[in-house]
């Protein structure tokens, strides 16, 4: 009774976990309006570093043992690199297709592409992700057809590469994982990223006060509640829930993106869209289930 309480509690956690994250694509796309990429994602990844040290100090506490933190740091540093690349890929790509739900379920074609990308690097990948991949790119050919046409459009294409860069980024982790401080490991990635983008922001943009007065509650948004109040929650909900589930649990994030974009902008998407997102939601769900096989009887 106590383990399906405890599952059940882990389960509401990462699912206020997924509404955060999503609701967070249209923080993003409101944002875009009034700040540019480099400049948003630079206050944005800065605002939740920062906003991690409290959390630090009450879990990781007492970690301190060197190798570890010296693993933390690099392999922070190398996902840092990607979330830089992957975040402004995002950015720009919301900016250009102005939907936060098709944004919202392209970039969740990460769950599919990481363990594909996985069999580079010697992890097996069974039968249903397969099928998962193909469910994606029908899924994707679905929501690029405007009017019975494909089209493709540039922020489809950015959306895309910030997709396999977030792969990226969770193979890195997921090859760290056991070696890491969780926490320091985000905040550093944060740091990172952070300061990436503020030196993009120096050579390629400007930096102005007004656009930050005009977009402060989406940078608020995204920095405090998607990377600090994300973070924690989908921590402490792991610790309740078992690792396919919370996966599951968590990927709902593009659902809620539709649903955010719909209530706070307005937004719609034709019917081959809205059936497009249903089966990369569908392929999503497939590739976190882990099928057991049947041992056979003596």
């Amino acid at each position: 009774m106590t383990q399906t309480k405890s599952s059940i509690k882990g389960i509401i956690i990462l699912l206020f976990t997924a509404v955060v994250w999503g609701f967070a694509f249209v923080a993003q796309n409101l944002g875009g309006d009034n700040v540019t990429p480099f400049y948003f994602n630079a206050l944005r990844s800065l605002l939740g570093a920062v906003s991690l040290i409290p959390v630090i100090l009450i879990f990781e506490k007492n970690a301190n043992d060197k190798k570890i933190m010296k693993t933390t740091l690099i392999s922070g540093s190398v996902a840092g690199v990607f979330l830089f690349i992957a975040s402004y890929l995002q950015q720009v790509g919301i900016n250009m297709t102005d939907s936060s739900g098709k944004a919202g379920f392209i970039t969740g074609l990460y769950m599919i592409l990481v363990p594909i990308v996985g069999i580079f690097i010697g992890r097996k990948t069974g039968l249903q992700t397969w099928i998962a991949a193909v469910l994606g790119v029908v899924g994707l050919f679905l929501i690029c057809m405007a009017g019975g046409k494909i089209t493709v459009t540039a922020g489809d294409v950015f959306l895309i590469g910030c997709a396999f860069f977030y792969t990226f980024q969770i193979i890195t982790i997921d090859k760290f994982a056991d070696k890491i401080y969780s926490l320091r490991f985000a905040m550093i990635q944060g740091l990172v990223c952070s300061a990436l983008n503020f030196i993009a922001t120096a050579i390629f943009e400007e930096f102005s006060v007004e656009p930050i007065k005009l977009a402060v509650i989406p940078i608020l948004y995204c920095g405090i509640m998607s990377s600090g109040v994300g973070y924690t929650l989908q921590i402490i909900g792991q610790k309740f829930c078992e690792p396919t589930a919370a996966s599951i649990v968590m990927s709902t994030e593009s659902v809620f993106s539709v649903i955010g974009g719909a209530i706070i902008l307005h937004e719609r998407m034709s019917p081959e869209a809205y059936i497009g997102c249903v089966l990369i939601f569908g392929g999503i769900l497939l590739s976190q289930i882990t099928f057991k096989k049947k041992e056979a009887k003596v």
